[in-house]
């Protein structure tokens, strides 16, 4: 059996299209049609259901097609051990993240990554909305919230609470807030995910949980243009201290009711299985914590300074 076929096998299962991925491997319709042909001889089975408009796995496809993939990224995890070994890393890394912390944080942290191992090469796709590690050709994401999916395994990278923040324009023109309750007199800013708006804030005091729900005349299914409205001055803004943290030191945005705590939201880096651990997403894991750690402090320390100095 020819590794070749299993891994064009892999891809035109991925694509749902021979033609698509005889160019992926640079070879003609005709030899990937010959070799997907073979591989069912070999296994004595059909691995697709062909009709003249679609290409799907059989029952059979779909069974072996796991095992395949598992057995290919085995074989990507032990070229990589010994590159690694050697000093090297490299490869194509499909990584997934969302919309704010993408353009604003780890864009530039990636320049510096990819600097360190230039051999490398990162597909970056952005976006708030989860990706199909299978169907959007996923590697890895970064994510706020720890998976449901059981089978994926999720690193943490840190902690961080949501702030409470709006611009110096927004409270010169309708004041600043001074109970929780006094947020529902105010236009709030949220973004809706996966068919939930996040309009109910919780916070914590002195031990107390606190749950209120906002109103506001805008929302968006990505975080970033929330944050950008606050920014213009439209409202009030409730996110993770990592996408507010520029915008708070640079005074762009002020926080708001620094006697509450913010819910905490726990970062991760999540891979679709064990067998997908390679020795690069290990050293983008420690790039990432580092990475958060050294802003969250920075911005803790300024919190801290700005709150003695009023």
């Amino acid at each position: 059996m020819l590794l070749n076929d299993l891994a064009l096998f892999v891809r035109v299962a991925d694509s749902g299209s021979i033609s698509s991925a005889a160019t992926e491997m640079d070879i003609s319709a005709a030899a990937a049609s010959a070799a997907i042909k073979r591989l069912e001889k070999q296994l004595d089975t059909s691995l697709f259901v062909r009709t003249t408009r679609s290409l799907r796995l059989t029952a059979q496809g779909e069974r072996y097609f796991i095992h395949c993939r598992r057995a290919l990224n085995d074989l990507t995890l032990g070229e990589q051990a010994i590159a690694s070994d050697k000093g090297k890393i490299s490869g194509t890394l499909s990584l997934s993240v969302s919309s704010d912390f993408g353009r604003n944080l780890l864009v530039p942290w990636l320049d510096d990554f990819l600097e360190d191992f230039p051999q490398l090469q990162v597909r970056l796709h952005l976006g708030d909305n989860i990706s199909s590690f299978y169907h959007d050709k996923i590697d890895i994401a970064v994510r706020y919230g720890k998976p449901q999916d059981s089978n994926q395994v999720a690193f943490p990278i840190c902690s961080v609470e949501r702030l409470l923040c709006a611009s110096p324009e927004y409270l010169a023109a309708f004041g600043e807030p001074e109970t929780l309750e006094q947020l529902t007199q105010h236009n709030c800013l949220f973004y809706k995910l996966d068919d939930r708006t996040h309009d109910q804030w919780q916070f914590q005091r002195d031990g107390q949980e606190f749950k209120i729900r906002v109103t506001g005349n805008r929302s968006a299914n990505d975080a970033e243009i929330a944050r950008r409205w606050a920014v213009a001055g439209k409202g009030i803004v409730f996110k993770s201290g990592l996408d507010l943290a520029a915008d708070i030191m640079e005074g762009r945005l002020v926080p708001l009711l620094p006697e509450y705590r913010g819910e905490a939201v726990n970062l991760y880096l999540v891979c679709p299985g064990r067998e997908h651990v390679t020795p690069v997403i290990l050293l983008l894991r420690e790039m990432l914590r580092q990475q958060t750690q050294t802003l969250s402090r920075t911005l803790a320390a300024y919190l801290k300074s700005d709150n003695q100095g009023q």
